[in-house]
């Protein structure tokens, strides 16, 4: 009963333990129930010299020099084994390939030694159940983790803890061995050898004790449920892929969705996880015409005519034109080589200099003040004669036919009378002219007047004919 109060003890400080600390890696805990081995032969004070004891404690002078390292496995000779579960321990992963675990153990001497100085030193074969109890703790490295073994996973370590054969108790400083064998993620099993070196003074043993065990693996969190540990998951609050460390992809297309431009539908690499419906290469959100083939330049659209308008915008799909024209070619209406937009005259054939208006000629020039010369006024007034209407209606039909163009109508007189009254009536004609041109469809914005009065005879003014031809109209194109 006291030897299982021992044992309960040690099971509860393992528990405390177990329990004081935080689970923040995958798997980080890791119990081992078995059974275990304790091999104290032939002293727990190495190498030793002497002779062995009879069987009734008398020396028989028999020469001894043998270490505990000798005949380590010795199972049948050396090994004290209960037939029952005798051992548990409970470690906890402290990070880099670094665990630490507490130990209890318990079991039955029927074999300790056979050298002076071992304790007791008693004949084995008079030994009758000589208790035994430990309590250890230990820091151990995997060296399986750190090389990424998996299955297969060794490891050493050392520490210390104490250990009881009957009523006598001794601490210990203690060296292990040992291997993980994995069946699955979390199930295993456990075989360790330990050496635990006692520095007492009391003659109390050192030994080995060798476990073998089944092992568990648990405590490891996955927050989103995937099957993926939150240590090993990219995504750990949302459910994902083992083949995207725990990220989701959520169209199944392949790409993981932090890297997927579109993640909700299915697309291919080259274009980032994105759909292209008809394959033009702009994908589909990107495509203001997913279903029709056509241009990246255009936004995935068509341009037939190769204008630079898409289809859906040109007024004239087969035939290329400017954009500014709804992708239709410019007119020219009156094919002067002027394009209407560009033609000050689109009815009418011009010139490319004079944008695409007839340009007035010298002999236009010429003819237009031959009639204006024909204009007659009442004497000494401006207001135009009856007579005079035919001349004004063929002077109309020229200007029309230059419709761009600007002209002067300027007025003259003779040098009868006086300076200033000759120029009031010249001005005076020159815009009765103006007034009837504008009255009969010229565009005022085309007409000036001005008068020269008696400044430019084109004649002279001592002979009645001279006179006459100095009295007149002339209207003069603007340059």
């Amino acid at each position: 009963m006291k030897n299982l109060s021992r044992l309960m003890l040690a099971i509860l400080l393992v528990f405390i333990y177990s329990n004081v600390s935080a689970q923040d890696k995958n798997n980080p805990w890791q119990i081992t129930v078995g059974v275990n081995a304790v091999d104290a032969f032939p002293s727990g004070d190495g190498l030793q010299t002497g002779v062995f004891p009879s069987a009734d404690g008398l020396v028989n002078g028999a020469q001894f020099s043998e270490s505990i390292f000798d005949e380590l496995y010795n199972v049948k000779d050396h090994w004290n084994i209960i037939p029952s579960l005798s051992t548990i321990s409970v470690s906890k992963y402290i990070g880099k390939g670094f665990s630490f675990g507490v130990t209890g153990s318990l079991n039955r001497i029927d074999v300790l030694g056979d050298v002076p100085g071992s304790l007791p030193v008693v004949p084995n074969e008079l030994r009758d159940d000589l208790s035994y109890f430990g309590i250890d703790g230990t820091v151990k490295y995997g060296i399986g983790e750190a090389l990424e073994w998996g299955v297969i996973d060794p490891f050493v370590g050392i520490g210390g803890g104490y250990t009881w054969i009957d009523e006598i108790g001794y601490g210990t400083v203690n060296g292990t061995l040992g291997l993980n064998i994995w069946f699955t993620e979390n199930i295993g099993l456990t075989l360790q050898s330990a050496y635990k070196h006692s520095f007492s003074t009391d003659n109390l043993v050192t030994h080995f004790q060798h476990t073998a065990g089944i092992s568990v693996r648990f405590g490891g969190t996955d927050t989103d449920g995937d099957g993926i540990y939150d240590r090993d998951d990219a995504c750990p609050d949302v459910a994902g892929l083992e083949a995207f460390n725990g990220c989701p992809d959520s169209d199944g297309d392949g790409i993981e969705d932090s890297k997927d431009d579109c993640p909700n539908e299915a697309g291919s690499a080259e274009l980032n996880g994105c759909p292209d419906t008809d394959g033009d290469g702009v994908v589909d959100k990107n495509d203001n015409c997913p279903t029709v083939a056509g241009l990246k330049t255009l936004g995935g659209c068509p341009d037939a005519d190769g204008d630079g308008v898409t289809d859906a915008d040109d007024s004239c799909v087969d035939e290329a034109g400017p954009a500014a024209n709804k992708g239709c070619p410019w007119p020219d209406a009156d094919g002067d080589g002027v394009l209407d937009k560009d033609d000050k005259c689109p009815q009418v054939v011009g010139t490319v200099a004079n944008n695409g208006c007839p340009e007035v000629t010298a002999e236009v020039q010429k003819t237009l003040n031959e009639y204006a010369k024909t204009i007659l006024f009442d004497t000494g007034k401006s207001s135009i004669k009856s007579q005079s209407e035919a001349v004004l209606a063929d002077i109309i039909a020229i200007l029309k036919e230059y419709p761009n163009s600007k002209f002067t109508v300027e007025g003259h007189t003779d040098s009868v009378g006086s300076a200033k009254l000759n120029q009031r009536l010249s001005d005076s004609r020159a815009n009765s002219v103006k007034e009837y041109l504008g009255s009969h469809g010229i565009d005022a914005f085309r007409l000036s007047a001005l008068g020269y009065g008696e400044d430019k005879p084109i004649d002279t003014n001592k002979t009645k004919k001279g006179r006459a031809n100095n009295r007149r109209v002339e209207i003069n194109l603007v340059k």
